[in-house]
């Protein structure tokens, strides 16, 4: 899949290039353009020549997130979801549209945020991919070769989202591509002095886990990506406490594909632009399904 998710990167990069002044710089909103890149890549990826029949899922799984935070409002209502009103007809109709789907989008648009935040990173993660590839594409063996710049159990990705030099901890830690992690039991069950019934919803909320320093330390808070210079069962002082994808059966099933796809993205970008906060960028880091930006991402581009 590699040399298609390197097309859907070179078609979002060359819009960057022409966007370019003559000065050599420019300011773009990058989020619309990276959520057009990771819908281009699932298409492409996922039904080849039929790349209008992949736009349309992912075009119906943005109104059904939509949709979700809408109907989450009345939640708490018994029997809501059960009421024929116009949202719960839309709901049911998009479900039996669409697959699932995992998206990269956020985990991208925070990284290129936090690499601006924190220059000297953008810098050290560049040096490295330069050293790597140079100027040409990057290959799938030699991705494992990044060291600085990592995800998965790399530095890089993993304060972006709670745990990565930059993937994963994302804005200082205030914001993750996925805030909370719920799950329903079915049997009673013991949770440290809580006795819970069946038919209970637990939410957790990543977020916490992520900033508790109990499990990280003083710096929890602090966007350090050198927690993570060794494997990610060693950062903290428990290994459960990195759950950006989940954890046990029900881990996320597309994270190896987000991961990649995010890796060559941001190693395709480092290599042609530098970049920073524009002075209208607006941090308004907002929860629906996922965490985005809600006023965009406006950052200047500087052509390499």
């Amino acid at each position: 899949m590699l040399p298609t998710i390197q097309k859907s990167c070179n078609d979002m990069l060359s819009k960057w290039k022409t966007s370019i002044s003559k000065e050599g710089s420019s300011e773009l909103d990058v989020w619309p353009h990276i959520q057009t890149l990771t819908a281009d890549v699932i298409s492409r990826t996922a039904f080849g020549s039929s790349f209008e029949e992949g736009r349309k899922i992912f075009e119906v799984l943005r109104e059904q997130m939509n949709l979700l935070i809408q109907a989450l409002m009345f939640a708490y209502i018994p029997g809501w979801r059960f009421v024929p009103n116009r949202l719960n007809r839309k709901l049911k109709s998009n479900h039996h549209e669409m697959g699932e789907l995992e998206t990269t989008a956020s985990l991208l648009v925070w990284t290129m945020v936090l690499l601006c935040i924190h220059p000297e990173w953008q810098e050290r993660a560049r040096e490295e991919v330069c050293q790597v590839f140079g100027n040409r594409e990057p290959k799938f063996e030699e991705l494992n070769q990044l060291k600085v710049f990592v995800i998965g159990n790399d530095k890089t990705y993993k304060n972006v989202q709670g745990s990565n030099p930059f993937l994963y901890r994302q804005c200082e830690g205030i914001c993750y591509i996925s805030p909370l992690l719920t799950r329903a039991n079915f049997k009673e069950i013991k949770l440290g002095e809580f006795i819970i019934p069946p038919g209970v919803f637990l939410s957790l909320p990543i977020i916490f886990v992520h900033r508790d320093h109990e499990y990280w330390g003083d710096d929890a808070k602090k966007f350090n990506p050198d927690r993570f210079s060794e494997v990610v069962s060693k950062a903290s002082k428990n290994q459960i406490s990195f759950l950006s994808f989940g954890w046990g059966p029900r881990i996320c099933i597309g994270q190896n594909f987000a991961l990649l796809e995010a890796k060559l993205a941001l190693a395709m970008i480092l290599q042609k632009f530098t970049f920073q906060l524009s002075p209208t960028y607006v941090h308004a880091p907002t929860r629906g399904i996922t965490v985005y930006p809600q006023h965009g991402a406006n950052i200047i581009l500087h052509k390499i």
